[in-house]
């Protein structure tokens, strides 16, 4: 899963694991243990709810050496709970994104798209990513959290690092560098408090001592990374997606208001999450009919799930009709996304401004391979050129 190839189109990959098995023990090198991913769609919705398949990293790792170096900010997060403790800090967070929050918000993020696009030229060549697709979560998220707007591009430059597979040093360096920066905008928030995200949650900490100082800075790094990753890719994705089927790009343009219910087979027809984050297994159980032992990585494949032809018949059409809704991009049970309502709110006004603004549009150099992040927790591009 190194190969540019797979990068750039995961589902043949994706398609022939599954086939051979929907569970597969992937064999590890230098004697260690070997890991186990989850291809098909039904093995993988009952493994993300499956409880004896943690996220505790640091009962996993515990004792074991490592030549890493992430900041606890980064390697203990809410991610990386199990209940009880992941069920009280994700209720600290959940109000900011709850469907009555994100419709609050919607004003506001239909506004910055415009304002997004009003950078635009009438014509020439635009790069959705970089022009759309970043600044737009990036703002949001920084806003609620109360980031200056100084220190977004940094921001942005750190979370961006984080997932960079090829570089564990960049990564290490990253996650010191962006839980450094929430330590001590806490700090400055505690001096001179406002009414951001993160001002509600230092009240909580200070106020209830519902939250450790480690929790309170490891959450607001959570979201604040995790705020605008998924939503970035969600937007190139889908607006790549349709761009490469005109029929349905033209539905849509007829008809902009179908746009809020083709999200769904949008996010399923490619996932912005390839591989789901760290999870091992507590005991030893079956999955798929596969024998998993105690103690072995258990990686969670949304995008190969979401293409699995038992539940969805011809899973590589692109079908804005088709019922999408159960798809796995924002995972399942406790753990799913809690961003998952503004994810979507701002993918779909950032669409539909696209489609409505720019009728025209099409990929500046459609026969050309395209950048994509080489990451396989993440997918994404890195660059959509279109011209206008």
């Amino acid at each position: 899963m190194r190969d540019p190839k797979f990068f750039a189109d995961p589902y043949p990959t994706y398609a022939r694991l599954r086939d051979a098995a929907p569970v597969r023990e992937v064999p590890a090198g230098s004697g260690a243990r070997p890991s186990y991913l989850v291809t098909g769609y039904a093995e993988a919705r009952e493994a993300f709810a499956d409880p004896r398949l943690s996220k505790d990293t640091t009962r996993f790792f515990a004792g074991r050496p490592s030549r890493r170096d992430l900041h606890p900010a980064v390697s203990r997060n809410m991610l990386a709970t199990d209940p009880p403790q992941h069920a009280r800090l994700r209720a600290l967070a959940t109000r900011a994104f709850t469907t009555g929050a994100v419709a609050r918000l919607r004003p506001y993020i239909s506004t910055l798209v415009d304002e997004l696009l009003d950078a635009w030229p009438d014509h020439g060549t635009v790069d959705l990513v970089a022009d759309l697709a970043i600044p737009l979560p990036v703002t949001v998220i920084c806003e609620m959290l109360g980031v200056p707007e100084s220190d977004r591009g940094a921001v942005r430059t750190w979370s961006s690092d984080l997932f960079d597979a090829g570089d564990p040093r960049r990564i290490d360096a990253a996650s010191h560098a962006v839980g450094e920066y929430m330590t001590d905008l806490v700090a400055a928030k505690r001096a001179a408090p406002g009414d951001s995200l993160l001002d509600d949650l230092i009240a909580v900490r200070d106020g209830q001592d519902r939250l450790t100082e480690d929790e309170l800075v490891s959450l607001a790094v959570l979201l604040l990374v995790a705020g605008h990753e998924t939503t970035t890719n969600l937007i190139g994705n889908a607006a790549l997606a349709l761009l490469r089927h005109p029929e349905s790009l033209a539905r849509l343009r007829a008809e902009p208001r179908l746009l809020g219910g083709a999200l769904d087979e949008l996010l399923r027809f490619d996932s912005p999450v390839g591989i789901a984050t760290f999870r091992y297994s507590t005991e030893a159980l079956t999955l798929g009919g596969t024998e998993i032992p105690e103690g072995v990585p258990v990686l969670i494949a949304p995008g190969a799930a979401n293409r699995d032809p038992e539940r969805f018949p011809d899973p590589d059409r692109l079908d804005l009709t088709r019922n999408a809704s159960g798809h796995l991009a924002f995972g399942h049970g406790i753990h799913r996304c809690l961003g998952a309502p503004l994810a979507r709110a701002e993918a779909e006004l950032a669409l539909h401004a696209l489609i409505t603004r720019y009728p025209d549009a099409r990929l500046a150099a459609p026969t050309e391979p395209l950048p994509w992040r080489h990451t396989r927790l993440l997918r994404g591009l890195t660059s959509l050129p279109l011209t206008l």
